[in-house]
């Protein structure tokens, strides 16, 4: 536990100096109390209203509106504290961003939220400055550590993050007429590269936080996230989502997806080490469940594409919204909120319920073309299930963000 200590004090040197309030004392802290409740708000106001319950009559476009806010709403928060939670320990000497710094950015990322949901009566142009400016704030604060690193180890991730901000940019464009591309595929096409975000993401955290799980263990045995692998699963994601959107329907797009599915499959050897099964420890299923369920995507869309008879690829997408998505939040969130609170990885029934929950909502949603004939009841029965993990999450770990890491150290 003393060496654990002293890890995570080295990351932690160069803390400034001062009282911060302890919900603003590090980035992931005041993300993790807010996006969980957006999460459950969100996604029930929609299957409601999608399904004709209740009405939301200040927002044009219902579609739009959910894509973009379960994508870049969702996905702005996650990069927010990943990469200011991540970013003192990857780039040593970096200054953790805490206190009216952080609540500056927390704000804008709330303003943003609240502006897209009243585009209507904000208009297009000022919903996409502010959405716009966070983005390129937040890149802005990573980008110097990341290109003054002399191995440039995490520079794929910054230029993830400006791919994505230049796609946020088209879509706004869109939206306002300024350019003639359909706004669903601009969508369509950012998801494949938050998908990328997602697996260069996971190959980080999949490595603390097994090693971590390995030492508590007394397991003298180091796991490795395998840069090829992962580089593999990157450039097939990237080929298929870029020809997605150059040629729709293309021929070939079935046979890409289906390199997707086995070379994101692929990272799932990672989890067998030569001395020690590891795979059946509840939290490596966590996190090999998250791997899993992208690859089955993967397979699913290259179903859809190479059997004529049936076309319900929007459908099947959600094994990557709702399914990878949901367990990548859920998980990391998990970790991060324990092993950044001073705490040590663990499971329980109701974590591992929440996993469950979120598995199973995602078949129901996305496999409703099998029976659609029940696709409001599925709507609403999936969207319940998955807002069911983050409320368990609430329960669970809002105690670990409003009081001090358990081992005394600042952060």
């Amino acid at each position: 536990m003393e060496n654990k200590k002293q890890y995570a004090a080295k990351h932690y040197e160069h803390y400034p100096e001062g009282d911060f309030p302890i919900y603003l004392a590090y980035g992931f802290r005041p993300i993790f109390l807010l996006l969980p409740p957006y999460i459950v708000i969100s996604i029930i106001l929609w299957s409601f209203t999608f399904s004709g319950f209740i009405s939301l009559g200040f927002i044009n476009n219902l579609l739009t509106w959910h894509i973009y806010e379960m994508m870049f709403g969702i996905g702005t928060a996650g990069i927010i504290a990943f990469f200011l939670t991540g970013v003192p320990e990857m780039f040593p000497g970096a200054i953790p961003i805490v206190g009216k710094k952080l609540f500056f950015i927390v704000s804008l990322w709330l303003a943003s939220r609240i502006s897209f949901w009243f585009m209507e009566f904000l208009g297009v142009h000022f919903v996409a400055f502010i959405n716009l400016f966070l983005s390129i704030y937040i890149i802005l604060l990573i980008i110097k550590p990341v290109f003054e690193d002399v191995n440039k180890k995490h520079i794929s991730l910054a230029f993830a993050l400006i791919a994505l901000f230049i796609i946020q940019g088209i879509f706004f464009a869109s939206i306002s007429e300024y350019l003639n591309v359909d706004s669903s595929a601009i969508l369509i096409l950012a998801l494949g590269f938050f998908i990328v975000l997602i697996l260069l993401a996971l190959r980080r955290v999949n490595m603390e936080a097994i090693n971590e799980l390995l030492e508590n263990e007394n397991i003298d045995e180091t796991f490795y996230s395998r840069a090829p692998r992962y580089n593999l699963a990157i450039f097939c994601v990237l080929l298929y989502t870029l020809v997605e959107f150059l040629f729709p329907q293309n021929s070939t797009l079935g046979y890409l997806a289906l390199a997707c599915f086995a070379a994101i499959l692929n990272i799932s050897n990672d989890f067998i080490l030569k001395d020690n099964n590891i795979l059946t420890k509840p939290f490596v299923i966590y996190m090999l469940s998250t791997i899993l369920l992208t690859a089955l995507a993967y397979g699913f869309l290259a179903y859809d594409y190479l059997n004529e008879e049936l076309y319900a690829l929007n459908h099947f997408r959600h094994f990557l919204t709702t399914g990878s998505f949901g367990l990548a939040f859920y998980v990391v969130m998990i970790i991060v909120s324990t092993i950044h609170t001073g705490r040590r990885l663990f499971t329980n029934i109701w974590l591992n319920l929440g996993l469950i929950f979120i598995i199973i909502s995602t078949f129901i949603r996305a496999l409703i073309p099998f029976y659609e004939e029940y696709s409001i009841e599925a709507y609403i029965l999936s969207s319940i299930l998955w807002a069911i993990p983050f409320i368990i999450y609430m329960k669970i770990f809002f105690p670990f963000l409003l009081s001090k890491r358990a081992d005394g150290i600042k952060g």
